[in-house]
């Protein structure tokens, strides 16, 4: 049978899709859906700013096949660009490459008007320093035709009498700059050394003539699934210079872990040409990041890498098939010390040193060992539970006398991907909203504007950003707010205007959208929450519950005592509106506290301190895995928790401080399509 379709556009990172006719420019087709692909030449193939990056092959997650001629073939405007100005291989020109078949394309950071907000941004936080790269400044003694000695060996002797440090190694790359330098300090050098935990010897990392004050630096970071989040930090006092995120381009490969296993498994050569896409990332952000910080990346000697085991296999070069069932087998969970070179950063200096933090189990990462690093769950006297939630929620629960770790599979709905208006954080993205349970309005903040939008002024603050759509912390806001509202029923139904007395409630199909902004007037976007976003929603919060009530089951509690919110979210989203969803275990909301990018502050303390690399080793393994995959419980657990906030469970605490409405829509059965209260 002839398939008779137009051809099918997925946009990614924004899961934006669409139907097109054959011959659509990409540029065309991404303006239509609202997708944010940057253009200021008109689409004449100039400016260069709509560079897209397509994909090819199986994608099951999106449930498409991209064949290679997806696209029209590379012209002569996209041959002149590149053959003038350069572009990376495999990139098309939005406004020249045309729609010929099914197609997932990929709108790389710099190709996108709202450049993406660093919500992991780097946590204030004492940290010892005793980092593994440090800098000497030495005094080498002139050579001596009556004691011949080459020069390193009169460097290493000369360690030894000044500082200690007693044998050193040097690769070529570095021998080849030492007797320049030497003479050119008067015999005075500055010496970078490493001891990093795993070396026999302190090796030589870089030098430069007499006594220099340039300084050296390190990058922690922290690689996750959807974003890649890295802090510069001087590796003299730990300062962070700056900070910078990108989103991971393996996203057009699946938007959940699994999704990327499956791409691997389907295509051959599929894990490599993912490994390629987070490497020349990674590149370009150790390159925006040294600029922002105003540094030369040379200057950069050392990485500390925290991520998801899917993510570390990757980023190795490991084809991560394994991890895609049970039970689940890692290449390694042992800490890595690494060259970068080994991982092809070419951006840093060419004898940089590469730290991997261990890994716990196959579904719990060396992120999950940085948050332990970082939050010290096996030192509490308490019952803490703490919570990082991504594309993949990653728990420890415990206390000095025991702890646990699982993994939740919640997926992307919390970073606003699979959200019918979702967006990255940007500005113009609502990411605050409340909602008057008597006339049902909604006011909101967007991202980039402190005032609400309620309040005079801001449509004039927000006129350059616009109101774009919502982001993660919007999406959760906005459902908590409609069940406190009454517009939503335990259930996760949506009422209708007759039902909830408010035109902002609109028929969608067989169901129901609230609409928080109409900029339909002005050329904006209509901002809703539709039936199938709560869905989402549902979803992935049961699924981070069951996890929660899954370690508490194995540790034969009923509670804990404290809730620890990690990452972006626990960053950004309020404690009352997480407990309304049940996203989390019921506790006075002053018992819930946000620990910021724990993650990152975890990669930032292995950075700056090599002591910490060898204690987080050992406490990796006395933290016992729970597998959520193959635990019946956890399905007892994930059904019950799709009611909001829950269908058994009291919540005694979150009830002492909101009254959330007792209403019903489900109208199957009723007499003319009512509402129906209960009790």
């Amino acid at each position: 049978m002839t398939d008779t379709r137009d051809p099918l556009v997925i946009f990614t990172p924004s899961g934006k899709r669409g139907h097109f006719p054959v011959g659509t420019p990409v540029l065309t087709a991404a303006r239509q859906l609202g997708v944010d692909l940057d253009s200021v030449c008109g689409g004449r193939g100039i400016c260069s700013k709509c560079q897209i990056s397509p994909g090819y092959g199986e994608f099951p997650k999106h449930g498409v096949t991209v064949a290679a001629d997806a696209l029209s073939d590379w012209n002569a405007v996209e041959e002149r660009y590149k053959s003038k100005r350069g572009m990376i291989d495999g990139r098309r020109l939005g406004c020249q490459a045309r729609v010929m078949g099914d197609v997932v394309i990929d709108v790389p950071p710099e190709s996108q008007v709202h450049k993406q907000v660093v919500r992991k941004a780097a946590t204030a936080r004492e940290i010892i320093m005793d980092p593994a790269t440090r800098l000497y400044y030495v005094e080498v003694a002139e050579p001596d035709m009556h004691e011949p000695s080459g020069d390193l060996e009169r460097l290493s002797a000369a360690l030894k009498s000044q500082w200690q440090i007693d044998g050193i190694e040097a690769d070529l790359t570095v021998l080849k700059k030492l007797q320049p330098a030497l003479r050119k300090g008067g015999w005075a050098v500055t010496v970078a050394l490493t001891r990093g935990n795993h070396d026999a010897l302190p090796r030589l990392i870089d030098l430069w003539s007499g006594y220099d004050e340039g300084g050296i630096y390190g990058l922690a970071i922290d690689l996750g699934s959807t974003t890649i989040a890295a802090h510069l930090c001087d590796l003299r006092d730990g300062r962070v210079l700056a900070s910078a995120g990108v989103m991971n381009p393996q996203i057009r490969f699946g938007e959940d872990l699994m999704s990327r296993v499956s791409y691997a498994m389907m295509n051959p050569g599929g894990d490599a040409e993912m490994t390629a896409a987070v490497r020349t990332a990674l590149n370009g952000l150790a390159q925006t990041i040294a600029t922002e910080g105003g540094i030369d990346p040379v200057r950069i000697v050392e990485t500390v890498f925290v991520c998801n085991p899917v993510m570390h296999h990757l980023l190795l070069g490991i084809d991560p098939v394994e991890l895609g069932q049970a039970p689940f087998a890692l290449a390694t969970s042992s800490a890595m010390s690494l060259w970068a070179a080994d991982l092809g950063l070419n951006t840093l200096n060419p004898n940089a040193r590469v730290y991997v933090l261990p890994l716990i189990a196959g579904h719990v990462g060396a992120d999950c060992a940085a948050v332990a690093l970082s939050e010290e769950p096996q030192k509490a006297e308490d019952m803490v539970l703490i919570v990082d939630v991504g594309t993949n929620a990653e728990l420890l629960c415990g206390n000095r006398d025991r702890v646990l770790a699982c993994s939740s599979p919640t997926g992307p709905a919390f970073e606003g991907a699979q959200i019918s208006s979702g967006q990255r954080a940007a500005p113009g993205a609502i990411e605050r909203i409340e909602i008057d349970p008597a006339t049902k309005e909604p006011r909101f903040k967007v991202i980039g504007c402190d005032l609400w939008s309620t309040e005079p002024g801001f449509a004039e603050a927000t006129a350059g950003t616009g109101i774009t759509g919502i982001c993660g912390s919007g999406i959760i806001e906005a459902v908590a707010e409609m069940r406190i509202a009454g517009i939503l029923d335990p259930s996760g139904l949506i009422g209708s205007a007759e039902q909830i007395g408010s035109p902002r409630l609109r028929a969608d199909g067989r169901t129901h959208s609230y609409v928080i902004h109409d900029g339909s007037a002005s050329g904006g976007p209509v901002i809703t929450v539709t039936q199938n976003d709560i869905r989402a929603i549902q979803l992935a919060k049961s699924a981070l519950y069951a996890g929660a009530r899954l370690l508490m089951d194995e540790l034969h509690i009923d509670k804990v005592d404290r809730v620890v919110l990690a990452g972006a979210f626990g960053a950004h989203i309020s404690p009352k509106h997480a407990m309304v969803l049940g996203m989390i275990p019921d506790v006075p909301l002053e018992k819930v506290i946000s620990a910021g990018n724990a993650a990152g502050t975890g990669a930032r303390i292995a950075l700056c301190n090599v002591g910490a690399r060898r204690q987080i080793e050992q406490v990796v393994r006395e933290i016992h895995k729970v597998e959520t995959a193959i635990e019946p419980r956890f399905q007892e657990h994930f059904v019950a928790a799709n009611a909001i906030p829950h269908a058994t469970a009291p919540f005694p605490e979150l009830s002492k401080i909101v009254t959330l409405p007792d209403v019903s829509y489900n109208t199957a059965g009723s007499e003319g399509g009512r509402r129906r209260r209960r009790g």
